[in-house]
């Protein structure tokens, strides 16, 4: 058994990295739906059957916990996963929850009812899927009020990581920070919502301007992931871990070396 992480490409290599430097005893399954990505501009219907069926193959390969390692997955598909039934023994989380808890400044875990916080205006940068979905703005109602967020709809910047064009992907991040800046001028806070975002986040702290408290999610997911199993150890990855894909092994895997700048070996699903 071994505890896996699923994005539909090549951003959760951020999650994976920080959950191994955090928790390097556990085993790791990364799953990338290279074939079918970038899920950021596919509607919320394909989202969940993508998703769901790279969750079950997960699951298949050993994996009784699986985190949703990319926004969109977490924001399209995760809640109807959940409602329709998980089978016995299996577990799927997402990315939101955590990033949202250290915004309100909430212990994990903490239900209880939403108050007021010291962030008032805060910037979403996810994908369109994300951001129409209103997932992030459904899971911050309820934990905190009175809190302004305004999003916006990184569209190319994925694609552009995926491609390994990075002065694209700075280009479209400085447009895009524009774009959010005009409508709300003095964000106080700005969430990265996709995991493809931390290969970028200097280019949006610079962007936004040093007063800007920048969130970004592989260090949040890791410390979550780490209270979690701690909560619940029968969840613990013992067993075989390894890294697969939908899509050309070879590409795939020059691609994740190059992100992690470690070399990085995947087999087809």
């Amino acid at each position: 058994m071994a505890v896996g992480i699923f994005d539909s490409g090549l951003g959760g290599l951020t999650v994976l990295n920080a959950v191994q430097e955090r928790l390097p005893d556990v085993n790791f399954l990364y799953y990338g739906d290279n074939a079918h990505a970038p899920y950021g501009v596919r509607d919320a219907e394909d989202i969940y059957q993508l998703t769901k069926a790279a969750v079950e193959d997960m699951w298949s390969k050993g994996c009784n916990l699986v985190v949703l390692a990319c926004n969109t997955a977490s924001a399209a598909a995760l809640r109807r996963m959940q409602e329709d039934g998980l089978p016995e023994g299996k577990r799927v989380l997402g990315v939101f929850v955590p990033l949202i808890e250290a915004l309100t400044e909430r212990q994990w875990g903490d239900n209880s009812p939403p108050r007021e916080v010291a962030v008032k205006h805060v910037a979403l940068f996810a994908t369109p899927a994300t951001v129409s979905s209103r997932a992030f703005q459904r899971e911050l109602a309820f934990r905190a009020i009175g809190v302004d967020v305004e999003a916006q709809a990184c569209g190319g910047v994925v694609d552009a990581i995926e491609d390994g064009d990075m002065i694209l992907a700075e280009a479209l991040v400085r447009s895009h920070v524009d774009a959010l800046k005009r409508k709300m001028p003095e964000p106080q806070a700005a969430i990265l919502g996709c995991t493809h975002y931390p290969l970028m986040e200097e280019i949006f702290q610079a962007a936004l301007g040093a007063d800007v408290q920048v969130f970004s999610q592989g260090r949040l997911v890791a410390d979550s992931l780490a209270d979690y199993l701690e909560r619940h150890p029968q969840m613990m990855g013992q067993g075989q871990g390894g890294f697969y894909t939908t899509g050309v092994p070879a590409r795939v895997s020059d691609r994740a070396t190059q992100f992690l700048r470690r070399e990085m070996i995947f087999q087809a699903a």
